[in-house]
């Protein structure tokens, strides 16, 4: 690496960030804007990493950048918003004469964002920050099973719909269209596909007819088309009787539990 040895030295260093919903931006710590690989990396001079450690042990990598916020770039209402929760981000040092001169310096996710008097402060958790995760499974009387993946196998293809939000009411939705069945979306997930709230995803607490009530209301008071997606309250009873699935339940409802500990004869 020639360029590195120099008496002179044209360092430049570059963040290629990577949205859940496909967005990307470049940005670089120089001075100019830097074009490498089709993206162009918009000048953000105060954007500064912590230290990088690099090493071959399993400990967690980890690292923060901070930097100002900027409309341009990252925005705090995207932010609050949760439309940068878990970007990828790929981090690398380049020549910014030839930016195809380059060292990479690690890739991750983006963790705990912090804003404060216009700066951003962001974790990126590298890859062995999974080893943090429990690798086996604890018991427990509800399914651990998601509804719809490869361990549950109910087929989602009709349980997918989708509707007008025509008015918001704090976690209250009102649809332009009533549920298949009582509480269909209870323990679901509500996606906007449209309007200000577009690309974003929410968890939904219960349904009842042409509303849904949302665990936490949207970023944007704005109505707009969503996608609608069955939820499970991951019980046995609910698994036989509706989904008539019992045979993939993924739970122990009749293991003894805490519970056990506690009682006493004649109890």
């Amino acid at each position: 690496m020639s360029w590195l040895e120099g008496e002179l030295t044209t360092l430049a260093l570059c963040w290629r960030i990577e949205r859940r919903d496909g967005v990307t931006i470049g940005l670089t710590a120089h001075d100019r804007d830097i074009v490498w690989d089709g993206l162009v990396h918009h000048a953000a001079p105060g954007m500064l990493p912590s230290a990088i450690t690099r090493g071959a042990g399993l400990d967690p990598a980890s690292m923060d950048v901070t930097g100002a916020l900027t409309s341009a770039a990252i925005g705090e209402a995207d932010l609050l918003a949760g439309r940068w929760d878990g970007a990828r981000v790929a981090i690398f040092a380049c020549d910014w004469t030839d930016p195809g001169s380059q060292v990479a310096l690690g890739e991750g996710t983006i963790g705990a964002v912090e804003t404060r008097s216009g700066m951003l402060t962001a974790e990126l958790r590298g890859a062995m920050a999974a080893l943090e995760r429990p690798v086996v499974e604890a018991t427990s009387p509800e399914c651990r099973a998601d509804l719809g993946d490869k361990r549950c196998r109910v087929a989602m293809a009709g349980r997918r719909r989708f509707a007008v939000v025509t008015a918001i009411a704090d976690t209250l939705l009102t649809l332009d269209a009533a549920e298949p069945a009582a509480n269909c979306y209870g323990q679901g997930r509500l996606r906007w596909i449209g309007g200000a709230n577009s690309g974003l995803e929410g968890a939904i607490l219960s349904s009842d007819g042409a509303t849904v009530t949302l665990r936490r209301p949207p970023p944007v008071d704005a109505p707009g088309r969503v996608l609608l997606i069955e939820g499970c309250d991951r019980t046995l009873a609910t698994c036989a009787g509706r989904f008539g699935n019992a045979l993939n339940f993924r739970g122990e409802p009749y293991l003894p539990g805490i519970d056990l500990l506690t009682r006493y004869p004649g109890g």
